[in-house]
Order: structure tokens, then sequence, then C-alpha cells
């Protein structure tokens, strides 16, 4: 007797380990939706903690550079920075992403945004020299901006309601990273 019990025993609970994994029911495409949404709702918080986190560096290291001097065409600590030099090393060096050299070109590699959506990190331009695009500084929050501003000034941070950079505003970019493609395309 004892030994068919456990004959059974042992077939039972192969048998149950055999028996291949089932999708739950959920009842209806709205139930599986939700779980698709809550899934997509934590990886997309994972790349907003990633970008805030990027974009906090980068912030917090351009401010490391106040009162480096502006040098035309330069782009070191050591030389001085122009103002797409400047913009460049930052980028390069936070969030490892390399620039054109040039304050139009950037403005050509970057997305344009409107200025409303804003946000720190972002790249603002400006109509400096007769021609749109011709300076950019980076956007640093609360309608301000840090940038290498011109010959005899420093690294500095302005706003941007003053009238000088009202009336002289280019437009707006966002700088999108190979990272932040691999995000986007991580979720599909």
């Amino acid at each position: 007797m004892r030994l068919i019990l456990l004959t059974a025993g042992l077939l039972l609970a192969l048998s149950v380990q055999a028996a291949p994994m089932q999708r739950p029911d959920f009842g209806d495409d709205a139930a599986e939706a939700q779980v698709v949404d809550k899934t997509l709702k934590g990886q997309f918080q994972q790349v907003r903690q990633t970008v805030v986190d990027r974009t906090s560096d980068l912030v917090v290291t351009t401010m490391g550079f106040l009162g480096v001097p502006y040098r035309r065409g330069g782009n070191t600590v050591e030389t001085g920075f122009d103002c797409s030099g400047f913009v460049r090393a930052m980028y390069n060096q936070t969030v490892g992403h390399l620039l054109p050299r040039r304050a139009e070109e950037q403005a050509a590699a970057t997305q344009k945004i409107d200025r409303s959506d804003l946000k720190p990190g972002d790249l603002v331009f400006f109509n400096t020299m007769r021609r749109a695009f011709s300076h950019v500084g980076i956007y640093v929050g609360e309608g301000k901006f840090i940038h290498s501003p011109k010959p005899g000034a420093q690294v500095r941070v302005e706003d941007m309601s003053g009238s000088y950079w009202q009336r002289r505003f280019s437009g707006a970019r966002r700088v999108i990273t190979a990272q932040d493609d691999n995000a986007k395309t991580s979720g599909d």
C-alpha cells in the first residue's frame, strides 16, 4: 500500500511540474492593457529619473565654470570659452555627447522646442550678430540661462526676460543623445 501511495504521489508531482504554464486570464483587454501600462510607466519612470539626474549634473557642472573668461574660439577652462565652446564642453564633460562646434550647427543638430517647454539643460539661442542662432547658452530654469557672453566678460547666468535677451531670442532646442534614443526604443 505504501508503495502505491508513494508512486501515486510521485506521478502527481511530476504531472504538476510538467504542466505548461498558462497565461493568466485577465478577463478582458482593458485589464491586460492596465498591466502593460504599469510596465511601461515603470520603464518611463526609470528613463525619466536618468534624464533628471543627467540634467541636474549638467546644470551643477556648468555653475562650477562661473567666472571663466570669454575667449573667441575657446573651448577649455584653461583657454576660456566662447558661447558654443562652453556649451559643447559642458555636454561632452557631463553627458558624453559631443555637439558641433558652432552655435548655428548646434541649433541644426538639436530638436526644436517651444520656449514654453524649456527645461534645465535645454539650449537657448539668440541673434547677437545680426543673424539667428549666433549665440547659445544652457537653460538652467526659472527663466535663466548660463553662457559665455562676449570679449571682456566671463561665464555668467542671465535672465532671459531682460529686454536685451527677449528682443534677440531665436529659439530653443533640446539635445537628444544616443542614450535618450536607446531609452525610447527599449520601451517599444
